[in-house]
């Protein structure tokens, strides 16, 4: 699952931010302080953080923060003045929501700056998440969703990858050939065939009816996070 930092210095909104995200399927990381949500940041799984700094010390604490990572941060603040939402947005802050928010809200701001993420290229910022496992890019990993790291090879990662990256689309056979094995094999696509077998049959729920790693016949493959679930 997609890690987010969520800082509050108040309990009740930091419960109630953290249990909302939760029921949206995130892993919730608690800070204590802007401080403690830096050193969490060291964590590879954190996809974003969700702070709400003193006002005056607001732009300060984003500066920090945005110093220490390139993941989107969401300010929460009870100001409702313009000029404190420029100053946190121009020290580096993604978004800015005026408390109090509604839940649904956030999470609908969360999702928008995840699309904004990929849109940009900074695919590797943000995880990709299946019902079943999860793409981290930035540091090479596949997870299950118990915790579980799924162990692949080089050119099964690869062939992962490649897809991952270009998610929702497909990609030509002797496109994947170039990119893993290099010009010398384009004109086997056996190599494809024998290592994706091995690839659905660590990551798909059935292997022999494949949700995420989709074959067009003649044509190429296609990775699908949503399994095919509207």
């Amino acid at each position: 699952m997609t890690a987010v930092v969520v800082a509050d210095d108040d309990p009740r909104d930091r419960a109630r931010t953290a249990a909302a995200l939760r029921l949206a399927g995130y892993r919730v990381r608690v800070a204590r302080s802007s401080t403690h949500a830096g050193a969490l940041l060291r964590r590879s799984d954190v996809a974003a953080v969700i702070v709400d700094p003193t006002v005056e010390a607001a732009p300060t604490t984003v500066a920090a923060l945005r110093a220490r990572t390139k993941v989107p941060i969401i300010v929460t603040s009870a100001s409702v003045h313009e000029w404190d939402k420029v100053a946190v947005l121009d020290a580096g802050a993604d978004d800015y929501l005026s408390k109090p928010f509604g839940v649904e809200e956030l999470l609908a701001r969360l999702r928008a700056i995840f699309r904004r993420v990929v849109e940009d290229g900074r695919v590797d910022i943000a995880p990709i998440v299946t019902a079943d496992f999860v793409v981290h890019l930035a540091d090479r990993r596949l997870v299950r969703t118990d915790g579980a790291e799924v162990h692949l090879t080089r050119v099964e990662w690869r062939l992962v990858e490649e897809l991952a990256r270009r998610r929702g689309h497909l990609v030509p056979h002797d496109e994947l050939l170039l990119a893993v094995w290099g010009p010398s094999a384009v004109e086997k696509p056996g190599n494809i065939r024998v290592n994706m077998a091995h690839i659905r049959a660590k990551l798909e729920p059935e292997p022999g009816r494949p949700r995420y790693f989709l074959t067009a016949p003649g044509l190429g493959l296609r990775f699908d996070p949503t399994g095919g679930r509207p």
